[in-house]
């Protein structure tokens, strides 16, 4: 599909959407909406630093029925025991190897999406801390640092080969077009057409053939 489609939101069913609220928000979930839409209320948090966000479900039947639900964190060590100290029960960390075998505590070397660590919610949905130490370029999150470093080093080599044959221009304006499509799932090789195209199509900016 060429089309994009962002995922925004899960919702987690739970027997008690006041007590679910208040978990949250004590783990410093941001609060962005609590309202009432008819019979149903709308309650949506989102954790520090995420583009998605979670919503409530009231039904005691299916409550905890949400599993496997991952948080990518830097540091999993300081997120465990931060949550430890907030009253979190948060199982023991542990990792796998790079013949998928697993063992107790986080991976030496830090690879990211090794280790692991899991916790519940007071109606027992399912969260899976993950340690995410670096992401591919393109693939950077918020307040990813050092992936947007590398891709903007990646960007900078690709505009390189554009600007030995482009006439005059802003170089901005590539590097804007670049990432955003890098960031969007393009490759880079499509990446750097994709630009190519928006330097000629919105700033009139055409490469001599």
């Amino acid at each position: 599909m060429t089309t994009q489609m962002r995922f925004e939101v899960t919702t987690l069913p739970v027997a008690d959407i006041d007590r679910a609220k208040s978990f949250y928000e004590g783990l410093g979930w941001r609060l962005d909406a609590d309202f009432q839409l008819g019979d149903m209320r709308a309650v949506q948090l989102t954790p520090p630093g995420s583009p998605a966000s979670i919503q409530f479900r009231e039904d005691a039947a299916q409550a905890g029925s949400a599993q496997g639900l991952l948080l990518a964190v830097k540091d999993i060590e300081a997120t465990r025991a931060e949550l430890l100290d907030l009253g979190v029960q948060v199982e023991e960390i542990w990792h796998f190897d790079a013949e998928r075998n697993v063992h107790p505590g986080v991976d030496p070397e830090h690879h990211s999406y090794a280790s692991r660590a899991s916790f519940r919610d007071p109606d027992g949905n399912g969260w899976v801390l993950q340690e995410l130490t670096q992401r591919l370029p393109g693939r950077s999150g918020p307040g990813d640092v050092d992936s947007r470093v590398q891709l903007l080093i990646e960007t900078a080599l690709r505009h390189g080969k554009y600007e030995a044959v482009a006439p005059p221009h802003a170089w901005p304006d590539w590097y804007g077009a670049y990432m955003v499509a890098r960031e969007d799932g393009s490759e880079p090789d499509e990446a750097a057409a994709a630009a190519d195209r928006y330097m000629a199509d919105v700033k009139g900016v055409v490469v001599p053939a």
